[in-house]
Parts: structure tokens; sequence; C-alpha cells
């Protein structure tokens, strides 16, 4: 989630070495590491990286590292910052990611600190803001052909009754689904564990939410990391609210880092969703486990390890 400017140069599409770099010693073994993991043979979930992930190998530049993305498989992106981008940026990115035949995954509809816009008080300065932040996003989300844009409804406000948070919620939705319907985007509410202040805690609350608001444009945000930490029997779970969830994210637990550096088992986890049909962005809303190149080539490892077979 790095924002940074970024202006396009050459990769050595297998290794990720800039043109005319010596390939010798660590250069040599990372290429022949790259080369291990199938490079350039797309993955069969659509696995969506974000900004900083490979910076190692690609440096940077954003757009440079979208394309060793491209070059290591991966065929989307993540970008929550995109709509706090300038124009030209938002423009670039969606030109390259066309020109590769890339999906954008989710950004953030921020209107200022997104989950700090506490839409369960009711209070009419933040649905403004939030709808503003709505309009805004339809123009950011034509520069990248983006679809599903995250948000987080606030925190829970303990001076009014549970009820009264609720309807405050849907009201704000509803309002920004009218915006974002005519458009084909889709909100996705995203229900967080390291902030245990937020409204939303389980995925039944935001499935409650959804029904409520009866919108195409209102979905869920599944993130796997926060939903093993909160309330865990992750199949049973998507299979409950299946219906209303648009969009997954990826992270393993404890450490919220690749699959296979903590107890879920993502092999599993991938076949039971694909066997429901989904065919969407999976984003990889995780750190690296290692760092520098080595920790680089084990996060493209990992995913080849977890994919469909």
């Amino acid at each position: 989630m790095l924002r940074k400017d970024f202006i396009k140069n050459g990769l050595l599409t297998a290794a990720g070495i800039k043109l005319g770099a010596p390939i010798i010693g660590q250069n040599v073994q990372a290429a022949e590491q790259i080369k291990n993991t199938n490079a350039s043979k797309p993955f069969k979930m659509d696995f969506a990286p974000h900004q900083g992930m490979f910076k190692n190998h690609a440096g940077d530049s954003f757009l440079d590292e979208i394309q060793f993305m491209y070059d290591q498989g991966f065929r989307s992106i993540e970008d929550n910052g995109f709509l706090n981008r300038s124009i030209a940026e938002q423009e670039k990115i969606g030109n390259l990611l066309s020109k590769l035949n890339m999906r954008m995954g989710v950004f953030v509809i921020d209107a200022g600190d997104n989950w700090k816009t506490s839409l369960t008080t009711g209070k009419k300065e933040f649905k403004d803001r939030f709808i503003e932040a709505c309009k805004k996003s339809v123009d950011a989300a034509k520069r990248c052909n983006a679809k599903w844009l995250t948000v987080v409804p606030g925190f829970y406000e303990r001076r009014l009754p549970y009820g009264n948070q609720f309807a405050n919620v849907v009201d704000a939705m509803r309002a920004g689904a009218e915006i974002l319907e005519p458009h084909g985007l889709i909100m996705v509410l995203e229900t967080l564990s390291d902030t245990p202040e937020l409204f939303l805690q389980q995925t039944h609350e935001t499935y409650a939410v959804c029904k409520a608001v009866q919108s195409p444009s209102c979905k869920i945000l599944y993130d796997i990391y926060h939903m093993q930490k909160t309330e865990g029997q992750l199949m049973v779970n998507i299979d409950r609210c299946w219906d209303e969830i648009a969009y997954i994210q990826i992270g393993d637990n404890p450490g919220r880092k690749e699959p296979t550096t903590g107890e879920i088992n993502y092999k599993n986890l991938f076949a039971h969703i694909a066997k429901k049909g989904y065919t969407g962005v999976m984003g990889m809303e995780h750190g690296n486990s290692m760092p520098g190149k080595e920790g680089e080539l084990k996060v493209i490892q990992a995913y080849r390890t977890v994919d469909l077979d």
C-alpha cells in the first residue's frame, strides 16, 4: 500500500532484473528461483498483489511492479489508496492494466479516514462526506475500469442503541448505492478484526446490512484473515453469507502474511470457494513473511502451492 510516483522502465521478464544489470551471483540465483515458480504461467485463481509487495525485484515504480506482477502470472492488482492518487497517476495505472488485460481489485471509498467517518452516528456531515466520496469514486473507477470499492461504516457509537446505529448505516449505504448502482459499481463492506471498536465485527452483521440495503451495489468484502481471528468456521460462514459476498481478501493467521505461513488451510479453502463458482479477484491483503527478494519469491511460491490444481 505504498503510494509513490511511478515511471515505467524495463525488466527482464523472467527474473525481474533491470536491463543492463550484471546477471551474476545473487541475480542468477534469483532468476533461477523465479523460473522454478512457473513464472509467466497465469494463476488459476485471480490473486491480486499490491504496491510494495515486489519492490525489491521491480523497484519503486508502481508501473514497473505491475509489469513484474504480470510476468509472474498475476492478472489483477489492488490499490487501496488509488482514490488519493493524482488523476495523471490513476490514468497511467489504468492504461497499463488495460494494455496487460489485468483487473483492478478494490480501492477504498475514502471520505477522509474511511473507518473514522462514523456513519453509525447518523450525523449529516459524515453522511455528506461519504456521498461526496462515492461521487468522486465513480470518476476514479472509470480511469482503471474498477468495479469494487471498499467501505468501512465506522465505529460503534456507545451513546446510541445498536438498532439506531444499524438503521443509520443502512441509510448511508442506500445513499451510496444510489450513486454507484447506475455505473455498475459495488461497495464491499469490510468486517475487520484489528480494530475492536468498529461497528461491524462479524460476517453475519455485514450480511444483515446488505440484506437491508437490498442493492446489487452493496455487498460483503470477506477478508479471510480477519474472519479467522474473529469468528473462525471459515467455510461454514462463507456458505451462510455466500449470496452477499462479492469480494475476497487473503492473509494467513497469525501474522497476516502469505498463505502457508499460518494455521489456515488455504489449499482446501480455495478449492471450496472455487466449487461455489467464484471467479472474482482475491486480494493479497497481507505482508511478506520474509524481507528482500527471497521473501518476494517465497510469496510467489506460496501462491503456486495453494492455487487450484
